[in-house]
């Protein structure tokens, strides 16, 4: 990197690190129900619409009785969008004209926003309205990602709490989480995007002339579709000449915050944030990639601060940095070095394909790790691409189940499920019955953590076997042998991960992903919240064991690098072959090996 790209990055980080104390102690606050700096304002308006929606901020929920709200409200957002999406095209805010989804592509949506996936098989800008973005995507992006902070919090609850079965009440904790967190903070991004030139308006799309015409030749097509052939059986063309182009508008910068903010990704346009309406500078570029990994490095410290150990809140915040920094080292310095097949051709250069040259090098692979670290799924280049190598470091961070910052909320309660793994094997290996926070950890914490950590992965796997021998699944990719199972790869471990993000040389909009990829972002979702809950209820119920001279210290650097450990190995033993075939052998037949 040069010195620019040193400093940005430092720069980075340091801004990161500085806002993750307030940020975590103000959501402490807000979800203890303490009164805050914004309570004047909002306090009013919280209790308006607990009276409008007869919810009653005092009565608390049961991990079962949580679960019910959870997936009760999830399902009647579902349906709402589903619906929303197969009739658009009456709606009002269509100036465009873009007509309905198919039905199996509205499920597919409905499922990705829902389950804060953002899985996108469409065209943004060419099949989305502006009152379907506003109504439909942007307000999923709001409640998606304040349901997956209300259930970390919950599971909070479950290690705070000694022998009650209460964790809190869903309802208020999503309203305090969009009121209080969410919606401030994606006002202030907004308005800082518009200033850097991130659009925000109902204009119809603009058609304006180039400068310099262009001209391309077009299959002809007669009145059924087909392609027209001549005489010799081959396809007859016609030169196109192209001296104006459609320029796309809408309210862009309103979705581009939250979309960054709740991890979500789904981005206005097909491009995402590599196009300039949605990211025009590299200051955007770095504010874009802070917002994604603001709450779930803020959410580590809240954990503390709940728990009554911030030590532990870093130590949790110092792993994900570890692991996001390597994997961040490995891609710069391989794309650094650039393909070795095109060094062959006298040209040696670092690998800017598909990369913005306004974001450089740096700004590029630092938005790969912190958009597939968490849930988010948004990308400022292509990752189809990165060199294999390259290319297998986000697949990796997706596999490893996205805890490296993870999604808002998602990725705490997952690095906490490890953190109980790892406690329970250095139990075994000294010999005593582990404890985690003062809390016993038995064979009920043990099976809720498990589930939590292989759901997304056994699903990615039986899937992606079952797409290896379905015909539909494998004319999609576009590219034979090794790579063509990394893009299969990655997009259903995008999708059960609910992650969003794709390599971008997979035709994922057919039926067999349209379906497959809705089963899996349900399952990836829904069954770890499940068995976090049921794990936080458990906890919940248990006393308090204080300290002893034989409880494993948890805040301490040795557990830090221990708990690393565990992460890295069970994502090894669980993906390791997949990955062999896919971005190692790439990587190997691209060197000559």
């Amino acid at each position: 990197m040069n010195t620019y790209e040193w400093l940005q990055t430092i720069l980075f980080f340091v801004v990161l690190l500085a806002l993750v104390k307030p940020l975590g102690s103000f959501m402490a606050r807000v979800f203890q129900g303490e009164s805050t700096f914004l309570s004047l304002v909002l306090a009013p308006c919280e209790k308006v619409i607990y009276s409008i929606s007869g919810v009653k901020p005092d009565d608390e929920m049961g991990w079962k009785r949580y679960v019910g709200s959870v997936l009760l409200f999830n399902l009647v957002l579902f349906a709402g969008l589903f619906i929303m999406l197969l009739t658009q095209h009456p709606l009002p805010l269509n100036p465009h004209k873009v007509p309905a989804f198919t039905w199996q592509l509205a499920l597919n949506t409905a499922v990705s926003f829902t389950t804060n996936t953002n899985w996108q098989a469409y065209v943004g800008e060419q099949a989305v309205s502006y009152f379907t973005q506003m109504v439909g995507l942007a307000v999923h992006n709001f409640v998606s990602a304040a349901t997956g902070i209300a259930i970390a919090i919950a599971v909070i609850r479950g290690f705070v709490r000694r022998k009650t079965s209460l964790l809190g009440n869903f309802w208020v904790d999503m309203t305090r989480c969009t009121l209080y967190i969410l919606l401030p903070i994606s006002i202030i991004a907004a308005s800082l995007l518009v200033s850097q030139g991130v659009i925000q308006n109902f204009s119809e799309y603009k058609t304006v002339p180039l400068v310099q015409s262009t001209n391309y030749d077009k299959p002809k097509m007669d009145d059924k579709g087909n392609p027209v052939k001549d005489a010799a059986d081959k396809p007859v063309t016609e030169n196109i000449i192209v001296k104006e182009v459609q320029i796309p508008m809408g309210p862009v910068a309103s979705q581009e915050a939250i979309k960054e903010l709740g991890t979500n990704g789904g981005g206005f346009f097909n491009a995402n944030s590599a196009h300039p309406y949605e990211n025009p500078t590299p200051f955007s570029n770095m504010l874009e990639i802070l917002l994604i990994l603001l709450i779930p490095g803020a959410l580590t410290y809240t954990f503390g601060v709940m728990v009554g150990n911030t030590r532990h809140g870093w130590m949790l915040l110092g792993v994900m940095i570890l692991i996001l920094v390597g994997c961040f080292g490995v891609l710069q310095g391989v794309e650094s070095n650039g393909n070795p097949l095109v060094a062959k051709l006298g040209v040696q250069s670092i690998n800017m394909e598909g990369k913005e040259v306004r974001f450089g090098l740096a700004g590029s692979n630092l938005f790969t790790v912190a958009t597939t670290g968490t849930s988010c799924g948004a990308v400022n280049s292509m990752h189809e691409s990165l060199t294999p190598i390259g290319g297998m470091m986000p697949l990796s961070l997706i596999l490893l189940g996205e805890i490296i910052f993870g999604g808002v909320g998602s990725g705490l309660y997952t690095i906490l499920a490890f953190a109980i793994i790892a406690v329970f094997v250095s139990g075994l290996m000294i010999g005593r019955t582990p404890e985690y926070l003062g809390k016993k950890i038995e064979v009920r914490e043990m099976w809720m953590s498990i589930i939590v950590i292989l759901t997304a992965g056994v699903t990615v796997l039986i899937l992606s076997g079952i797409a290896m021998i379905t015909p539909q699944a494998v004319a999609s990719m576009s590219n034979p042998g090794a790579h063509g199972l990394s893009e299969v790869l990655y997009g259903l471990a995008s999708m059960a991960n609910n992650n969003g993000s794709a390599f971008a040389g997979l035709n994922a909009n057919v039926n067999f992903y349209n379906l497959s990829g809705a089963l899996a972002m349900t399952i990836g979702r829904y069954i770890p919240a499940v068995a976090v809950l049921a794990m936080a209820g458990s906890l919940a119920e248990k006393k308090y064991i204080p300290p002893s001279l034989g409880t494993l210290p948890t805040d301490k650097a040795p557990f830090a690098l221990w708990l690393t450990l565990v992460i890295l190995i069970v994502g090894a033993l669980t993906f390791f072959p997949a990955l062999a075939l896919g971005p190692i052998v790439e990587q190997l037949q691209m060197i000559g090996v």
